[in-house]
């Protein structure tokens, strides 16, 4: 296995602050993962305390993703991929859903969060035929975000770029979607946008358990409109069945019948 390759950013030497909840953490938490300190999991109880639906729209954010990247591999191609936001390293991260397909592809990270950079140092290896790289870097700086991605990726070539749960974090969404644009324009033809993102319409306990969360002093995450996360894709060809909640995206057959959750999501080629 490889070692990832790190470009360290200015939140590489930045102290883990271990006396205030971090989202990053808290999601790490309700995934059933390990890497979070008391302070998150108080945080994360007293948030299922209200709304013990976050648990499944974590995890079904998750199986999104995978679900996405199954697509992306093995029906449309893609061997690069740049996931910003990626938070911190879990089960079926996006190298290893798409090494498991194609052992050759080739995959980005990008975080500014010091404790995730200190695990993506830890634990993302990549598969000998392919890469896998970090990037200590703000996606509210895509310019940079995109220098340091052609060390590892050929920007000439189709990138699938992920935006998980991590628009949400920029408060102003005509920002946010300059952002997602920024990005895009810089793919070639046949490139990707995957996006999914809490949001309102579908869960109206869901919607009062963020605000609370967002009025608590904590670094806030904007619930957005259906029609604000299908504004991500603009000029993009959806693939079906379009921006749905996250369950109903191609779910796996056999399965019980999903259920819709306040987080939807979408995966759309750029032509």
């Amino acid at each position: 296995m490889n070692d990832p390759a790190t470009t360290p950013g200015h939140s590489a030497h930045q102290k883990i602050d271990t006396s205030v909840p971090h989202s990053a953490r808290i999601w790490n938490y309700w995934l059933g993962g390990k890497d979070n300190y008391p302070v998150d999991e108080e945080a994360g109880d007293a948030y299922t305390a209200v709304f013990p639906g976050i648990v499944t729209i974590a995890r079904s954010s998750r199986a999104f993703l995978r679900r996405n990247i199954t697509h992306l591999v093995a029906e449309a191609g893609i061997r690069q991929f740049l996931d910003i936001g990626t938070g911190l390293p879990t089960a079926d991260n996006t190298h290893e859903v798409a090494q498991r397909l194609a052992p050759e592809a080739r995959v980005v990270y990008v975080d500014n969060d010091p404790m995730v950079l200190a695990h993506a140092r830890a634990l993302l290896y990549s598969t000998p035929e392919g890469a896998t790289a970090y990037i200590d870097a703000d996606v509210l700086d895509p310019d940079t975000v995109l220098a340091a991605a052609a060390k590892t990726l050929d920007l000439d070539r189709p990138v699938a770029l992920i935006l998980s749960n991590i628009l949400g974090h920029v408060a102003d969404h005509d920002r946010a979607r300059s952002i997602a644009t920024r990005l895009m324009d810089a793919l070639p033809s046949g490139s990707h946008l995957s996006v999914n993102d809490g949001s309102r319409g579908t869960d109206p306990e869901f919607e009062r358990a963020q605000d609370a969360y967002n009025e608590s002093g904590a670094a806030p995450y904007i619930l957005r409109t259906v029609d604000e996360i299908t504004a991500y894709f603009d000029g993009l060809e959806l693939v079906e069945p379009g921006v749905v909640p996250v369950t109903l995206w191609r779910p796996e057959a056999g399965g019980p019948a999903p259920e819709p959750v306040g987080e939807h999501g979408g995966l759309a080629r750029k032509p």
